[in-house]
């Protein structure tokens, strides 16, 4: 049974940082781009960003560029999302996803193509 499990939210002040990770069990995941979602109550679960296992290629939301950073460990089936300079708009829960194939294109923004998904974090960003 597939299973992505994230460990590392938390309550961080303003610029602070935090490292989220998801360790995928029962996952070939050479065969999968892993993605990071988050969700705000009442609104749509939002594209983070997302990696390649296979070359490591790295995509992100424009809101996140040059703040946060996904990296992965093969060896170890386990996504990062290093999330630095927070804002309080960075306050959501954050989930790991999983989406069959290896090859990147726009859809794989969309939380339609993410077969499997973690069970969420908290971040919170505040004074």
């Amino acid at each position: 049974q597939v299973q992505l499990v994230e460990s590392g939210g938390g309550l961080v002040q303003p610029a602070g940082s935090l490292r989220l990770s998801c360790v995928a069990s029962a996952l070939t995941v050479s065969r999968y781009i892993m993605g990071w979602f988050r969700q705000v109550p009442g609104q749509e679960r939002e594209f983070v960003a997302a990696i390649t296992w296979s070359v490591a290629d790295e995509y992100y939301e424009d809101s996140v560029k040059g703040r946060f950073t996904i990296s992965s460990d093969r060896a170890k089936s386990t996504v990062y999302l290093q999330m630095n300079s927070l804002r309080p708009e960075d306050t959501a829960v954050y989930y790991c996803a999983a989406s069959y194939g290896s090859s990147w294109d726009n859809s794989r923004r969309e939380r339609r193509v993410y077969g499997y998904w973690g069970q969420g974090t908290q971040v919170t960003v505040s004074s």
